[in-house]
């Protein structure tokens, strides 16, 4: 299973550290990141990365550099709590959250950037430039444009469809389900026996668990980009989330104690005072 350090810290920050204060000593990332066979040189590469894009910020006390996410990071990382966790479904009020923009050409990467973060929340594309939902995102959209500078460039609507498509078609235009399907029965088929083998009274090493949750959590997150999370009513009979909701969560049940206890000995926060 490859995985690259900056996707990994991001994992690490979002599952661990933003429960203990949000800033770590650059010296337990790199231990902890040791632990999937990364190097510290690629660590420090990555949080060097992360810095200048703006989701890291740091401080040093002494000769130890201390890193915590950004107002912005943390943001992503409180956005992908509430969605990758299974939680109660609500009904759906049959209405959709819709944008239409027209980001000047000049300001193209703001454009591009716009775009990822309307997909990660969880928007398809209906016509060129034309976004939609059936969830209600529209503060997150709010916030979105404010933080580009681009209200003047965006329009934000909550509207009812009268016709002429379904609304289980529309979502197929938008959405490759069988895709997002597929990606689900590969996640069930690679964890299923894992969970198998680890139901009977066994004992995992801490830094095993941590190791092994980390890795499922890190592998579940990427759902977060290709699932956009659409309300019961609109989902094919046979959807394959469901089962993945309950498969990730026993197993993350079962390794989640003893990899808390193995993050906690290699944790080391800023000293008080």
């Amino acid at each position: 299973m490859q995985m690259k350090p900056q996707s990994m810290l991001f994992t690490i920050y979002g599952e661990y550290v933003r429960h203990y204060g949000n800033e770590v000593w650059i010296g337990s990332l790199t231990r902890l990141l040791g632990e999937f066979g990364m190097t510290e040189q690629a660590v420090r590469a990555a949080i060097s990365r992360m810095q200048r894009q703006g989701w890291l910020v740091s401080r040093k006390i002494g000769n130890r550099s201390y890193y915590s996410m950004s107002p912005r990071g943390q943001k992503r990382l409180d956005e992908a709590a509430k969605r990758i966790y299974p939680r109660q479904a609500e009904g759906w009020n049959q209405r959709w959250c819709m944008i239409s923009y027209n980001i000047p050409e000049e300001r193209r990467h703001l454009r591009d950037q716009f775009r990822k973060e309307l997909s990660f929340l969880g928007f398809g594309l209906l016509t060129n430039s034309t976004w939609f939902s059936p969830n209600d995102l529209a503060e997150q959209v709010k916030e979105l444009t404010e933080t580009y500078a681009i209200t003047q460039h965006v329009e934000l609507f909550t509207a009812a469809h009268i016709g002429w498509s379904e609304p289980q078609q529309l979502v197929a235009k938008c959405w490759d389900l069988e895709g997002i399907n597929a990606s689900y029965r590969a996640f069930i088929e690679t964890y299923r026996p894992q969970l198998q083998a680890l139901q009977p009274a066994q004992d995992l090493p801490d830094n095993r668990c941590f190791v092994e949750k980390t890795q499922l959590v890190h592998e579940y997150r990427k759902f977060l980009f290709i699932d956009p999370d659409l309300p019961e009513e609109l989902l094919p009979e046979l959807w394959l989330g469901r089962e993945a909701d309950n498969l990730f969560s026993a197993l993350y049940t079962l390794l989640d104690p003893g990899a808390k206890r193995f993050f906690e000995t290699m944790y080391e926060s800023a000293p008080l005072g």
